[in-house]
């Protein structure tokens, strides 16, 4: 019998266990630690930002990330319809309305239908985008670089430049892709809007079981995030606060899984290359990556006509894959919102699969994989 195959799960064959071993030994476990500091600085040197702040999760990022930006009540938010939920529940937290995008073929929001929007759907007015619908104003954009793909950056941040729309990249899936050509040549997902947005939960290319970081070119607003992260103290002797803050720190044994994890990045991805290359040397034909950009690689979609059937019958042979996400302007928390023109990412929502993709990936288990694939669409 083959050994059950998951979809991603980590690698924790580095120098994981020596770190954390050592942070334990110190006795530096918590929100304190100088472990905290050398990740955040590790994190901002790959994806050359200027400061990172480490936090508890993708999720804390974005929340931290809006409230940097003073995005609250009777605010909008420009957000993907084709996203996992947690994208756009910080938009919720801090009072504010989603309004929802479609997607493109890279499966990442769609510029041309943005642009469409902000042109014919919304006002321009005292130097702020305000939405004919509702009279609120538009005030930002969370893009997602869905599975390490990367959003057309160099089209949102000129649509973004005209209409005074804050970029918030949701990165958490895309730590490691960079523009290879274009005006962002060498820039990092994460790094080239307003501020960026990784996690490191545990089935990410990189993980600190649970995690996540900020990062910005703007230092001032990522001294506050970190502030509002601890609690916002103004005076940690005397516990003076004159903010509301959040327990969003990160502790120190997860920034030391993460500095072990960090160091293999790189190898992490060349392998996720390797075997995304063999899926397609096998005639799977996966969605592809833009010529423009290396990839994370991070997951590898299918398409398939025969979508719950497949996923059904992968799993019978110890196969684990997964269907996309479920639309958010679908969801029950979501109904009612603004959505425009959201069609292409219903098409995707019915046929992709996400197959196995993790680093622990072996090629003769891609193999055993795309036997099965094939041998189920011949039937």
């Amino acid at each position: 019998m083959r050994n059950f195959i998951p979809l991603s799960v980590p690698n924790l064959k580095g120098n994981e266990l020596e770190y954390v071993s050592n942070a334990i030994k110190d006795e530096w476990v918590s929100t304190a630690g100088a472990q905290i500091t050398t990740f955040e600085k590790n994190i901002s040197k790959y994806v050359s930002s200027i400061d990172a702040v480490a936090c508890q999760s993708g999720t804390a990022g974005l929340h931290l990330a809006l409230l940097a930006y003073d995005v609250g009540v009777n605010d909008e938010v420009i957000v993907p319809a084709l996203t996992f939920i947690a994208t756009v529940n910080p938009v919720k937290y801090v009072g504010a309305e989603p309004v929802f995008m479609d997607c493109d073929d890279s499966l990442c929001i769609d510029l041309n239908k943005l642009a469409e929007f902000c042109e014919s759907e919304c006002f321009f007015r005292d130097g702020n985008l305000f939405n004919k619908l509702t009279n609120k104003h538009i005030k930002a954009i969370i893009c997602v670089h869905i599975f390490g793909s990367m959003a057309d950056m160099e089209s949102l941040m000129t649509l973004a430049n005209k209409f005074n729309l804050v970029v918030i990249e949701d990165a958490t899936e895309a730590l490691g892709s960079y523009y290879t050509s274009g005006c962002y040549k060498g820039r990092y997902a994460g790094a080239i809007g307003d501020i960026g947005v990784y996690s490191f939960n545990g089935n990410k290319i990189i993980t600190t079981g649970g995690g996540g970081a900020v990062v910005s070119s703007d230092k001032i607003k990522l001294e506050y995030i970190r502030y509002l992260s601890k609690q916002a103290k103004d005076d940690e002797m005397y516990f003076d606060h004159s903010n509301i803050g959040y327990n969003y720190r990160m502790t120190n044994l997860q920034a030391t899984m993460g500095i072990a994890q960090l160091e293999q990045l790189e190898e992490f991805i060349k392998i996720k290359k390797i075997n995304y290359d063999r899926y397609v040397e096998n005639r799977i034909e996966l969605i592809q990556f833009s010529d423009i950009i290396r990839p994370n690689y991070w997951f590898y979609s299918y398409k398939t006509n025969r979508r719950d059937e497949l996923i059904s019958y992968l799993n019978a042979k110890q196969i684990q894959s997964r269907p996309i996400w479920r639309l958010i302007n679908t969801l029950k928390p979501y109904l009612g919102c603004q959505e425009y023109k959201v069609e292409k990412a219903y098409e995707y929502l019915s046929r992709v699969v996400n197959l196995p993709c993790s680093t622990n990936l072996s090629l003769d288990e891609v193999d055993y994989i795309c036997m099965n694939i094939k041998q189920f669409e011949a039937n």
